[in-house]
């Protein structure tokens, strides 16, 4: 068998020469690009042509390589050339191992200085006042909604989103007990939320305790007697902690999405495939005049936009005032969108742009 290998394996052997050769000279002109970008104050990171280039190579991709795979191995290359072309700093909802620094890694690489934080607000100002590149937060969850933390700190902030990310979660029960010792379970009240009905079947008479991350549970547990935690399992290899129950969600489609947020919007062109979005105000409208909520709606309807997210939050100005948060199709820079926000913009106090982004990751 070994002679019948041996041809095949000098094949491979060149090619590994080829691509590490090809990869250094991708590198090598990702630095260049780095210079002109840095002369002219342009962002490093550019979500759009990140997204046209996985677009491209899954285009060009033949087999037998999934696509899925093919975006992995691209990302990581378009992560050392990120590298290269600037030092880059990635904050994130932490400790180390939660799902937003998993998120953070699926998106941006193992090439890139990541840190994590205690609170949203904290990745906000991070990155208003220079100490990070990029921040990476959680907005909704497909079971449980939205994070109204996230959504609130966009009121104040200038920062814009410049991507988005779709995170499969998938959560466990860690701990060092067997299942019939466990009395406290710890975990992010989300976390906790999603794993309601089997926590409620196989442990009813555990105690439900809120912690401040799902990586903060599995440190709690692995120290506490009779305590476990509900979290992915990198915390539970983070922390060598045991893994009592894998995929413990209710739903088998629990889904997480989050933004990346920086201090310039992504390009001005966009993706081709772009979602945007705003925060709208009607002020004294929503309650004194009557269906003002459908007038805010109706200069998107018009042109075409489609809607596929609206969430009404407190203003905590005065009582019964209201910011909306939306989600649209299309690119800011889009002729229509700017017709119909010019259409906002006449009736609505406030229509602040947030950021437009490619709608694939």
């Amino acid at each position: 068998m070994s002679d019948a290998l041996e041809p095949i394996r000098q094949k491979i052997d060149a090619l590994d020469h080829d691509l590490v050769r090809l990869l250094n000279e991708r590198l090598g002109l990702a630095a260049e690009i780095g210079k002109v970008k840095r002369s002219s104050g342009g962002s490093i990171y550019a979500s759009e042509r990140e997204d046209k280039v996985l677009r491209k190579v899954c285009g060009l991709n033949e087999g037998p390589i999934k696509d899925e795979a093919l975006k992995a191995i691209y990302r990581e290359i378009m992560s050392a050339a990120i590298a290269l072309e600037k030092a880059t700093k990635i904050v994130y909802l932490g400790p180390e191992a939660t799902n937003t620094h998993a998120a953070a890694i699926k998106k941006f690489g193992a090439s890139i200085d990541y840190e994590g934080m205690g609170t949203i607000a904290d990745l906000f100002t991070a990155v208003e006042k220079g100490e990070a590149d990029y921040a990476v937060i959680p907005i909704e969850n497909s079971t449980e909604g939205s994070v109204r933390e996230a959504l609130d700190n966009f009121v104040e902030s200038d920062l814009k989103i410049v991507a988005q990310i779709y995170l499969e979660i998938s959560h466990s029960l860690i701990s060092n007990e067997s299942l019939e010792g466990i009395t406290k379970v710890y975990s992010k009240d989300q976390a906790l939320a999603q794993c309601r009905h089997w926590l409620q079947r196989h442990l009813p008479h555990a105690q439900l305790i809120d912690a401040s991350s799902t990586a903060r549970a599995v440190e709690i547990a692995a120290n506490e007697p009779g305590a476990a935690a509900v979290a992915g399992e990198l915390a539970a290899q983070h922390h060598d902690v045991p893994v009592i129950a894998a995929n413990i969600q209710d739903k088998s489609d629990n889904t997480t999405r989050f933004f990346v947020l920086g201090k310039k919007p992504a390009g001005a062109v966009g993706s081709g495939r772009d979602m945007s979005s705003f925060l709208i105000s009607l002020g004294d409208q929503a309650s004194s005049h009557s269906g003002a909520l459908l007038k805010m709606l109706m200069p998107m309807a018009e042109r075409g936009i489609n809607l596929s997210k609206i969430e009404s939050r407190p203003s905590k100005r005065r009582p019964w005032d209201y910011y909306f948060f939306v989600d649209v199709s299309g690119h800011y820079q889009d002729a229509n969108m700017q017709e119909a926000l010019s259409e906002l913009s006449a009736f609505c106090p406030m229509v602040k742009w947030l950021g437009s982004y490619p709608v694939v990751n």
